[in-house]
């Protein structure tokens, strides 16, 4: 027997995780028994959900000294004592020979010569210190003359700059914030760094911006802004994740018939690579309009061969698809197709595992949610790669003589972009069972978790 459920007795929910916070890569198994699934097979042919397991994306290279070849660790040596020496005489910070030392320099203590917080002294600095100089190394293919000139050009930008106060400028980070943001970590650790630049499809916002020397300026801090914030949060030991992922969005992105528009851009990107090094283990570029392919032509001469090599350029279609290479699920924000809801306090990163269930071409997968005990209340979300399915949800009693309820009717969904969630309370022990319906000639990939409240 059916019976429909009153909008009172279930109703979508709303709310999210932090976020700031560390995620869990595998969540913890949750003490309630685990959700049973079918593809709309024989129950008994032994269906088991997939786990959303960690899988690596990309892995950066070692800064272990003895996973270097013997010509990097020559050329780190060598940058150490080049270093050592400049810092001692006082000259880290000369712009050319003919400049007489640099008496600030030559007084600053060992804590205070550093960089990211990092000292720079090789004899004092340690480890961390390595890290820092492999990365000068690295994008200047080991070459230690021009390694260390761009480590003293990266110094001297940031002294005249006053970049290591940066992070003080709260107003900064008022007007550009929606611009800009570090949300959660990926698959390997990295603090993903988000770069939204949409919202400058407004006119009157894109003219305050990039319409002047004053918002040019201030547009390309909040850019550093940004990346010292992230850079705060990586470990600069050996071993540790020392560099971001950057997603760069965009969607309504005004396009490139305005000079200024295109200068800032190749500022920035100028700005960024001169001056953070290896800080970039991966750069996707998602929503890419038909437009960005010109923009390509015009920065690709400025960018190194091993910058280029770190893009990923994702046409609106996939963007969901391809986030979930390099992050899990519950990490990517509900308006990429995740289910990371903003301020979260119904789903932490600690409750449940995502599981994936894959619903073949032309047919139906169901989950089956367990309530053993009466006055518990079930709560659940999950998201479709692709949508184009129908969903229903309903509440089927242990008891054969009880009513089965209607949760959520008979529902298609074309295209959705942030994830169902429902709730349902049970005055009698049972399961709840989702159907998922797939009438397309496509298999569809379903990322779904739930939890159960006690009474």
């Amino acid at each position: 027997m059916t019976v429909e459920v009153s909008p009172e007795q279930t109703q979508m929910v709303e709310s999210p995780v932090k976020g700031e916070e560390p995620v869990k890569l595998e969540g913890t198994a949750a003490e309630e028994k685990k959700p049973e699934v079918s593809d709309g097979k024989d129950p008994s042919s032994n269906h088991s959900p997939t786990v959303v397991e960690r899988s690596p994306s990309f892995k950066e290279e070692s800064n272990f000294l003895s996973d270097l070849k013997e010509s990097e660790r020559k050329a780190l040596f060598e940058l150490q004592s080049n270093l050592e020496e400049a810092i001692a005489e006082g000259n880290l910070l000369k712009k050319d020979s003919k400049e007489a030392p640099d008496q600030e320099a030559r007084d600053f203590s060992n804590e205070d010569f550093s960089i990211w917080g990092v000292p720079l002294l090789p004899s004092k600095g340690g480890k961390s210190t390595d890290v820092i100089l492999l990365k000068f190394l690295r994008a200047r293919e080991f070459k230690v003359k021009d390694a260390f000139e761009m480590l003293k050009n990266t110094l001297r930008w940031r002294k005249e700059t006053k970049v290591d106060s940066i992070l003080d400028e709260e107003d900064l980070r008022d007007e550009f914030g929606k611009a800009g943001f570090i949300n959660g970590l990926d698959r390997e650790g990295h603090p993903v760094c988000y770069n939204v630049l949409g919202v400058f499809q407004d006119a009157e916002m894109s003219r305050i911006v990039f319409g002047s020397d004053e918002g040019r300026k201030k547009f390309l801090r909040s850019r550093v802004q940004l990346m010292e914030q992230g850079i705060k949060e990586l470990d600069m030991r050996p071993g540790g994740v020392s560099s971001l992922l950057h997603i760069t969005d965009l969607k309504d992105v005004i396009g490139l018939s305005k000079k200024e528009v295109r200068d800032t851009i190749k500022q920035a990107v100028h700005l960024l690579q001169d001056n953070y090094p290896e800080f970039v283990a991966r750069n996707v570029i998602i929503n890419a309009p038909f437009w960005y392919y010109a923009l390509n032509a015009i920065l690709s001469p400025f960018l190194t061969q091993r910058t280029k090599s770190k893009f990923v350029v994702v046409r609106p279609a996939k963007v969901t698809e391809t986030l979930l290479k390099y992050i899990s699920p519950e990490a990517i924000p509900t308006q990429y197709g995740g289910l990371k809801h903003e301020n979260d306090y119904e789903f932490s990163m600690e409750e449940g595992r995502v599981l994936e269930l894959t619903v073949k071409a032309a047919s139906s997968g169901t989950i089956e949610i367990p309530a053993l005990e009466t006055g518990t209340t079930l709560l659940w979300d999950f998201v479709v790669l692709g949508w184009e399915v129908n969903y229903t949800a309903e509440f089927v009693p242990s008891d054969e003589g009880s009513y089965t309820i209607i949760v959520q009717k008979g529902k298609r969904i074309a295209s959705q972009e942030e994830p169902i969630r429902n709730s349902f309370r049970n005055n009698e022990p049972g399961k709840v069972i989702l159907t998922i319906e797939n009438s397309t000639m496509k298999k569809k990939r379903v990322f779904y978790r739930y939890k159960v409240i006690s009474a």
